[in-house]
């Protein structure tokens, strides 16, 4: 980051990257450098859009929730790095997505 602050999508982008292969919330939370408010706000607003999706499982005796990007996310994140692409098309954004 370059000290600018995330705008919604910056922030929609990171998690939906970050829950790819499935993640529980305190992964994404660390990984997408988000306030626990942040998360409150953004993971039901995602699943409520089809962008995520959580399912529970089973570990260590305890019951998890894992949220998971769904396809439709995935192709979000597509049309964010060609937009991006538009924007500055010397960019490297692969990281990003």
């Amino acid at each position: 980051m370059d000290g600018k602050r995330r705008g919604h999508h910056d922030i929609v982008a990171e998690i939906l990257h970050h829950a790819k292969g499935g993640r529980i919330k305190t992964h994404i939370m660390y990984k997408a450098k988000l306030s626990y408010s942040q998360v409150q706000e953004y993971l039901p607003l995602l699943i409520d859009k089809g962008f995520l999706e959580n399912t529970t499982v089973k570990h260590r005796r305890r019951i998890k929730t894992l949220y998971k990007t769904t396809e439709k996310g995935i192709e979000y994140l597509g049309h964010l790095e060609s937009i991006d692409k538009l924007w500055d098309p010397t960019a490297d954004t692969s990281h990003l997505f």
